[in-house]
């Protein structure tokens, strides 16, 4: 058998990784006050010793005006800090894989309940609700809150806020920075045209549009030690009419590479309601392989990725350099184990675990411990 492109090394930005396999940041709503719980370490310590190459975790609002829900977790302050360090310290203790962070902000698309309740969005004046902010006042759906567009001030708050929050996740250790630029999340509201109807320098053409986004980039690329990677999650297109598409994706990941990205990972849709997206395997992929033709730095492809032999063709062929498993992991947390063993690689495993292999699986596991 032919050696393993999915379990193959790969250095992104400087950050060693075993295999090409990204745990996505998958949010859980189980924060308290943009705490850590007891919940997230389970759930995170459970997906380090998964065997993936990177674990990241979900995302990670900067001010607590930037949850999407009361539940998400946050890193604006000194309490969040320590919430957060605590639930690193026990993966690490257990666990070498690298971890990374996703940072973002909600923007219109914040002050919702939580999705088993439904996840509409709370009004600014009921409990467990505030003020939504964005590019522009437009809410994300007509029965929403509209939003309140930021003026200079509130771009600076923001951004100095994404600064703070880098610097606290570089004294927590972590290995990595995710900017949150897809979804329709508040870097991916001035991105795109439907949302974005400024008249000011953040708005209208799309270098205008660029310009914050690229502005949070540098701000905490400039916080981040260099050895260390800063990377953007996109949203390859809206799949709405006008509305972002793959073009300008484009641009902006050669934008972000000529200022020092180390990865695009490329999602897509979550700006508009209207959206119409061919949900099926793979169905994200051929964005990921339009970014990775036109950069030179890892892109990252998700979405409906479950079968092993469609993770190993995605980066065997070429259309992008590493594969996110989201629900996927979720569901089968030994994932990148049963991958190793049909496509007759190796992964990394607790010495704990050592036992439990299969005895034609002999030789599955290596061990740093």
């Amino acid at each position: 058998m032919m050696a393993s492109k999915l379990f193959s090394p790969l250095t992104v930005g400087g950050l060693e990784l075993a295999n090409r396999i990204v745990i996505a940041p998958m949010c859980q709503y189980s924060a308290e006050d943009g705490a850590m719980s007891d919940w997230h370490q389970q759930h995170l310590g459970m997906l380090a010793q998964s065997g993936a190459g990177l674990l990241t975790i979900e995302a990670t609002a900067v001010v607590p005006e930037g949850r999407i829900s009361y539940g998400d977790v946050g890193l604006w302050d000194d309490r969040t800090e320590a919430a957060m360090g605590r639930v690193v310290e026990s993966i690490r203790r257990w666990s070498d894989m690298p971890i990374a962070i996703q940072l973002g902000h909600a923007g219109r698309k914040a002050s919702t309940d939580l999705p088993w309740k439904g996840g509409k969005q709370i009004a600014p004046t009921a409990e467990n609700g505030w003020q939504p902010v964005s590019a522009s006042a437009a809410p994300f759906t007509a029965g929403d809150a509209p939003s309140t567009a930021l003026d200079a001030a509130g771009l600076a708050r923001v951004r100095d806020a994404f600064v703070e929050a880098t610097r606290r996740a570089n004294r927590l250790g972590i290995d990595a920075i995710q900017l949150h630029g897809a979804h329709g999340y508040l870097i991916h509201q001035f991105l795109s045209p439907l949302s974005n109807t400024r008249t000011d320098q953040y708005g209208g053409s799309l270098e205008n549009r660029m310009r914050f986004p690229l502005e949070l980039f540098d701000a905490v690329r400039a916080a981040f030690p260099a050895d260390k990677p800063v990377t953007m999650r996109v949203s390859g297109t809206d799949w709405v009419e006008g509305g972002w598409d793959i073009a300008q994706t484009i641009a902006f990941a050669q934008a972000l590479e000529a200022r020092g990205c180390a990865a695009i990972h490329v999602s897509s849709g979550g700006l508009d309601e209207h959206q119409k997206i061919p949900v099926g395997p793979n169905y994200q992929v051929p964005l990921a392989r339009a970014v990775k033709q036109a950069v030179s730095i890892p892109v990252v492809a998700v979405g409906l990725i479950t079968d092993y032999d469609q993770a190993e063709a995605i980066v065997a062929t070429g259309d992008a350099d590493l594969v996110a498993l989201a629900r996927t992991i979720l569901y089968d947390p030994r994932w990148p184990w049963h991958a190793a063993a049909h496509l007759g690689a190796r992964v990394e495993a607790a010495p704990q675990y050592l036992r439990c292999q299969p005895s034609r699986f002999r030789d599955l596991f290596t061990t740093e411990r």
